[in-house]
Parts: C-alpha cells; structure tokens; sequence
C-alpha cells in the first residue's frame, strides 16, 4: 500500500478558525484574519472541538493518492459519499498481467495461500481467453456495420475488456485519488480506524490520519475511532481496548 497526501488547502487551520469566528463577531473577514496568530488558531480550534461545531471544518479539504489496495477496500471508500473519486478504470486499462493483495492470514496459511494463488493465475488465463474470444466477435460486428478493419479492431479491444473484466476478483489492486473535506475525513477515521474496521483499509486509515496530522495537527489533534473522544458506540460488539486505543492516538500530543 501506498498513500499519498498530494494536496490540501493551504492555512487550512488559519481558514477553519476564520470560518468559525466569523460566525460570532461583528468583524469583517479581513479583520478576523489578521488577528489570527497561530496560538489564537491552536485555542480556537480546541474551542470549536470542545463545543462539537464542526461545520467551518468543512472549508478545508484533503486529496490523497493511494496504491497497491484492493477493490474491496475501494468498495469500502466510496460509501463515504461526501467525497470526490477517481479510481483507475477496468473498462479502459487492459489488465495483461493483473495485481492482486493478498490478506495476511492468508499469507500465513500454507494450504490457503496456494488455494489463492491458483484462483489469481487462473482469473488472469480467463480474463486472457475472454478478451481474445470477445474481441474476434465484436470485430466481426463493426467490420458488418462498414467500421475498417484498423477501427473495428480498436473498438473491438474496448468493447472486450469491459466484459472480461466480470471474472476479476475483489482482491485485484486498484489505484485511486478521492478528497475529503475535513469534517468527513473526522467521520471516515471514527469508522476506519475502529478495531473493528477491516485490516486494510484500518491501515489505509491509520496512515492517512498520520499525513494529515504532520500538516494539520491541532485540527486532527483528537481524531481517531469513536473510542478517543467518546464512549464506544459499538455497544456488545466493542473489542474492549478502549482506554488502549485512546492512549494509542492520543499518544503525540
């Protein structure tokens, strides 16, 4: 897995507390901005956590790139609706020779890793055999519709790997960027960095929560699973280690 933070909104911190102060005083934006010092900034934005305002969090937003994660963790991402997505599409990108992820516990099984291993090599003859056949009919079909043979060929490849692509498993690697303003990322870590998230995309998490932290630190100074600002919300389900992840995540500040 790799994890990028490619940009973010400059002074997001500096944006946040004018936002929220904005809401309070007779002042003008000018005015608000000025007088902000980054120890103001620091004590406005532990306020604006104390009272649970979270709407100027919002103004400021976070784009990541990401590498080496399966579609079953996409699949997890893009319910966080309130973001912005662009993965790497199985439609146009011919996939000669797919990655895959593999999960630990799989790694570690002997018998289970090389039941695994044989399902990837024969999804990828598959797919192969899929794509040749499909093509050769779909060449036929526009060479009929008075497509020349250069173009027919061309359409056909397009046309073929959007259906092989049915027979590639959720553990293929995908490459994705999305943004997040910084009220979603907030609920997406309270989700994603709980015990009880899947392991990768707990680690895509975890990672994402250590880029935004080194440049925004006083706004994701207490973020993390649900457990480090509150009680736990998983009810019988919890995995006990509250007071354990709290220490965890609140462990640089």
């Amino acid at each position: 897995m790799r994890v990028d933070l490619i940009t973010h909104t400059p002074d997001a911190e500096k944006v946040v507390s004018a936002a929220a102060k904005l809401c309070y005083s007779k002042t003008g934006t000018t005015a608000i901005l000025d007088g902000l010092t980054d120890k103001k900034v620091e004590t406005f934005i532990d306020k604006l956590a104390s009272f649970g305002h979270e709407s100027p969090i919002e103004h400021v937003s976070y784009t990541f790139a990401v590498e080496g994660v399966s579609r079953v963790l996409t699949h997890q991402l893009v319910r966080h609706r309130i973001a912005s997505y662009s993965q790497q599409s199985q439609r146009y990108v011919k996939l000669e020779q797919f990655e895959y992820i593999i999960p630990p516990m799989i790694k570690k099984n002997s018998e289970a890793y090389a039941i695994f291993e044989k399902a990837m090599l024969e999804d990828q003859m598959y797919y192969n055999q899929l794509v040749e056949s499909l093509e050769k009919t779909y060449t036929q079909e526009y060479l009929s519709e008075g497509y020349s043979n250069k173009k027919s060929k061309q359409l056909a490849e397009k046309k073929a790997i959007e259906d092989a692509r049915f027979v590639f498993p959720n553990a293929c690697e995908t490459k994705i960027i999305f943004t997040m303003n910084a009220r979603t990322l907030m609920q997406f870590f309270k989700h994603r960095c709980c015990e009880r998230a899947q392991w990768e995309i707990r680690e895509l998490a975890d990672t994402m929560l250590e880029l935004v932290k080194v440049v925004s630190p006083n706004l994701f100074k207490y973020a993390g699973p649900s457990c480090v600002s509150g009680p736990c919300p998983e009810g019988f389900m919890t995995c006990g280690k509250a007071s354990e992840k709290k220490a965890y995540y609140l462990k640089d500040d």
